[in-house]
């Protein structure tokens, strides 16, 4: 499987929507005779190797959700400005190799862990947590061991407990986060505050209709859509949302409705927007899941410069595949 890169804010001509501009997250394969693309949407269109976008082509550290690596699957480097790791970890593949390696654990994990009655949310939980500190072991060049979490300030108003973001001690430069689901566990890495979530689609939701916990512009937008694409969108805003509000430090206590991050590109009207300061990024996660991170824009926590929208620039998004056998 060639490598494949994610490219923000790249449009293309989609052989599935050949009559308009495709406005969906675009992925970019590489390839000898030029640059393939494909979005999130299903359509795909090629790009001479002479176009803009041939300049990414030396940035290829991703491969295949849940396929074999193309490359090696470590760390390379630690994220630069503007660009932003994610790792897709398959946890049943993975759950074996993690039980041998479950030594790595701190002392409060090991207490979640043994809170867990059933052994498959144990597996999942360990699976993930090892998973995690063996990808920042690589990327500090450390024992897994040895890694320190602490947490940051709650991002609630007027609440200056310590119970916000998880975060590294000793390493303020360097910003993760962690979601996990069913099988799936997946982790952001950036220089910059960052916020993960992915979902699974056969996640049941108790009869409940979820849609109407979203900001009212948000319900909507996905009350305009065609009802065969309603489930996928709500979907698409719920992790956007979710991600977002790791990000601030908050977790979903700070406010569903009160948040608007809008749906997945390709899906969300125009004109929808997104908190200042903030890039929301769909990921291309495998299938059945739906996933997005949430990055600050700027590692100093500012805005960085924006195109003619005013909205910050949307930073590079890598994928790849951690393997810890």
């Amino acid at each position: 499987m060639s490598p494949v890169t994610r490219l923000p804010g790249t449009a293309t001509s989609c052989r599935r929507y050949p009559s308009k501009i495709c406005p969906s997250p675009v992925y970019v394969h590489h390839g000898g005779n030029g640059v393939s693309t494909t979005c999130a949407r299903g359509g795909s269109g090629i790009v001479p190797l002479n176009s803009p976008v041939s300049a990414y082509r030396a940035i290829q550290p991703t491969t295949n959700p849940w396929g074999p690596p193309a490359v090696p699957a470590v760390p390379r480097h630690l994220p630069r400005s503007g660009e932003v790791a994610v790792w897709l970890l398959h946890l049943p593949s993975a759950a074996e190799a993690a039980a041998e390696r479950d030594g790595v654990l701190d002392a409060e994990e090991v207490r979640r862990v043994a809170r867990f009655r059933d052994p498959l949310h144990r597996e999942r939980y360990v699976t993930a947590h090892v998973g995690l500190r063996v990808l920042l072991g690589g990327y500090l060049d450390a024992d897994p061991a040895e890694i320190e979490f602490t947490r940051e300030l709650c991002g609630m108003p007027d609440c200056d407990k310590p119970h916000g973001r998880p975060a590294l001690r000793g390493h303020q430069g360097l910003h993760f986060s962690l979601s996990h689901a069913e099988d799936a566990a997946l982790i952001a890495v950036a220089d910059t505050t960052v916020g993960a979530d992915i979902e699974s689609r056969n996640t049941q939701r108790g009869g409940f209709d979820l849609t109407r916990k979203l900001h009212p512009d948000e319900q909507a937008a996905i009350a305009a859509l065609p009802a065969e694409l309603r489930e996928e969108a709500f979907l698409s805003c719920w992790v956007r949302k979710e991600a977002y509000l790791k990000g601030i430090g908050t977790g979903l206590p700070g406010g569903l409705a009160s948040n608007h991050v809008g749906l997945a590109e390709g899906l969300a009207p125009d004109g929808s927007y997104v908190p200042e300061g903030w890039s929301l990024i769909d990921v291309d996660a495998p299938e059945g899941y739906q996933a997005a991170v949430a990055v600050r824009a700027g590692s100093d926590g500012r805005p960085a410069a924006g195109g003619a929208s005013g909205r910050p620039e949307q930073p590079i998004v890598s994928l790849d595949h951690l393997l810890l056998g």
